[in-house]
């Protein structure tokens, strides 16, 4: 009987063993595939990312250093932020109407990435390597940035996000909120006929809102790729779980509430401008947990059909 169990055990646990192998090929063969046919997507995201990040130190070099003429010439703090909210406003709109970000999704954000992978949008190799691109692309950005701006490191300390004077709570909060909000009117809109193509606008609108209201509570992130580049060579990381887990958090919260409001139908795609001829690697259609990939072209008849009704 003693021998009749173990032989039982044995048995049951070279099947979970063999399981366990056939998976992890599984996994390594559909991530060496999406390295493969994929890795242009990749890059797109990285330079981004970077072009983001270099282009936001540039701007608190000129708005939000002490020693810059430019702030010294408006004054008024106010002023400062609504000018420095309209120039990364109006770069987020560049981008994703880039024809880089056309083809990438123009997400250049961890947090909007792995909220279209829990909407089923994304493979996850696809997602996990859009995130370590994201990263990469923030801390080449910024190390640019410190290279060939004049005044080099020290305005870079002046592009990283803190929580204000009302502590942590209030900053969790705000970028929590915040990023509800982005990811909420990113699913409405891409998934209206009537408000599609204006997606990228209305993202850059809310950028250049928040950084001019919000930024004294939390120095407006929403992206934890661009909190971790500035943060990684000034060596400042106060707080810097916050600008993780909040944006993440607030971004599939916004997920889970599209997904019940519309009765569990999911969004169409993944990209925030997808009307464009570029190619889209990620899931098209509405259907839960959908398995066709979108193939390039724009948006034929019958894929307008199914997401907008």
């Amino acid at each position: 009987m003693q021998m009749s169990f173990l032989t039982f055990e044995t048995t049951i646990w070279h099947v979970v063993k063999h399981r366990r192998e056939a998976f992890i090929e599984r996994g390594l063969a559909s991530a060496i595939n999406c390295l493969r046919f994929h890795w242009p997507e990749y890059l797109m995201e990285a330079a981004e990312v970077g072009l983001y990040l270099f282009l936001t130190c540039v701007f608190a070099s000129l708005l939000l250093y002490p020693a810059s003429p430019v702030r010294h010439f408006i004054g008024s703090t106010l002023e400062l932020r609504a000018l420095m909210g309209l120039a990364v406003g109006g770069t987020v709109v560049a981008i994703v109407m880039s024809p880089w970000g056309k083809q990438s999704g123009g997400h250049f954000n961890p947090a909007l990435t792995l909220a279209f992978y829990r909407l089923g949008k994304m493979r996850l190799p696809d997602a996990l390597i859009y995130v370590v691109a994201q990263f990469s692309g923030a801390i080449g950005g910024v190390c640019v940035a410190r290279y060939l701006l004049p005044v080099g490191r020290p305005a870079i300390r002046y592009a990283i996000t803190a929580p204000g004077v009302r502590g942590n709570a209030v900053a969790f909060i705000s970028e929590l909120a915040m990023s509800f909000v982005l990811m909420s009117t990113i699913l409405v809109s891409s998934n209206r006929e009537s408000l599609t193509h204006y997606t990228p606008y209305l993202v850059g609108l809310l950028y250049a809102i928040f950084i001019t209201l919000e930024a004294p509570l939390s120095g407006m992130s929403m992206n934890p790729a661009r909190s971790f580049g500035p943060a990684l060579h000034v060596s400042y990381w106060h707080a810097i779980w916050l600008y993780f887990s909040a944006p993440t958090l607030g971004m599939l919260i916004a997920g889970e509430v599209f997904l019940r409001a519309r009765g569990g139908v999911y969004p169409f795609c993944a990209k925030l401008h997808h009307a464009n001829n570029k190619r889209c690697i990620f899931r098209h259609g509405s259907e839960p947990r959908p398995t066709k990939l979108c193939k390039e072209g724009s948006l034929n008849a019958n894929h307008r059909e199914n997401i907008f009704s």
